[in-house]
């Protein structure tokens, strides 16, 4: 039987430069799938727990390198270390518009914007997981200068931990998670400080609709700044949505948010798309995603409505 994925060359080897939660988990999770797979961290102690889970530690990177690095720190995280100069380079940031103005200039086709949707409130080298990926969503962003056997090796090592690969452009992802993950993490906020008004007995009688709805906002407050602040534009339009909706009267806004919720597709219907970038980006715009790599095509699925 084939292997999976099926790759057109032998895989490259990967970099990961930050080995917190993200980065950690994703170099671990690559060591124990068997890819060459080396880690740099500025934390001693993040080293130190990467080396421990198999992760190759040194300054010298090639192949894919991967930056799992907080967004303020995303422009400078290469400095310093030893990068093969036709290495193809993603990341692994909440907003992507941002960084591609930032390192696109200079990496030109050889950088790939990238976003995997999974996480948690937990942060550091501590929160690793090598599980964290498996049957996560993972963006991967398709401009027009995006060099595409670059955007398939990158898709390559999101299949081989486990995800799935959404095609889309940098500006249509930073509008999709907006909606999705940026504006939760405001309300959360907006809920917590709300209770939080409200005096110790509305926290006491806190339960489970509380905790679901403000666990974002356990995370740390300088990563959601920066996360929403790097999309303000979007964010904000977002968000004017939302207040739209709340200012409907609550049994319309009420009927309309369990219809959205109720009428989530009933399953997946497989398809084959080309290796080409128009094709690539149809995918995502559907709200498919490549679930496979195959030699002259990859396999996915759209939601079956």
């Amino acid at each position: 039987m084939t292997s999976f994925p099926v790759p057109t060359m032998p895989a490259p080897p990967v970099g990961v430069v930050g080995l917190g939660q993200l980065g950690g988990s994703l170099a671990a999770a690559l060591a124990a799938a068997g890819r060459e797979v080396t880690g740099w961290d500025v934390d001693p102690a993040a080293r130190e727990a990467a080396a421990a889970r198999g992760v190759r530690i040194a300054r010298e990177l090639r192949g894919v390198v991967v930056l799992a690095v907080p967004l303020p720190a995303m422009a400078a995280a290469l400095d310093g270390l030893d990068v093969d100069p036709d290495a193809t380079v993603t990341d692994l940031g909440s907003v992507k518009a941002p960084v591609l103005a930032e390192l696109g200039p200079a990496l030109g086709g050889r950088y790939v914007g990238g976003h995997p949707m999974c996480g948690t409130e937990r942060s550091g080298h501590e929160a690793t997981d090598p599980g964290l990926f498996t049957g996560a969503r993972w963006a991967l962003c398709l401009e027009p200068g995006t060099e595409l056997p670059r955007w398939l090796r990158v898709a390559e090592v999101a299949l081989a931990v486990g995800a799935e690969v959404v095609p889309a452009t940098a500006a249509e992802h930073d509008d999709a998670v907006a909606a999705v993950s940026h504006v939760p993490h405001l309300l959360a906020a907006a809920l917590a400080a709300a209770a939080g008004e409200a005096g110790p007995l509305a926290l006491a009688l806190a339960a489970g609709s509380f905790r679901d709805g403000t666990r974002v906002i356990g995370s740390d407050p300088d990563f959601v700044t920066a996360m929403v602040q790097g999309n303000a534009g979007p964010t904000a339009a977002a968000l004017a949505r939302v207040l739209e909706q709340l200012a409907r009267p609550w049994p319309e806004l009420v009927a309309a948010g369990h219809a959205v919720r109720a009428g989530s597709p009933a399953g997946r219907r497989p398809v084959r798309v080309p290796l080409e970038r128009a094709a690539l980006l149809s995918l995502g715009r559907a709200g498919g995603a490549v679930s496979r790599r195959l030699a002259a095509f990859v396999e996915g699925y759209v939601p079956d409505r």
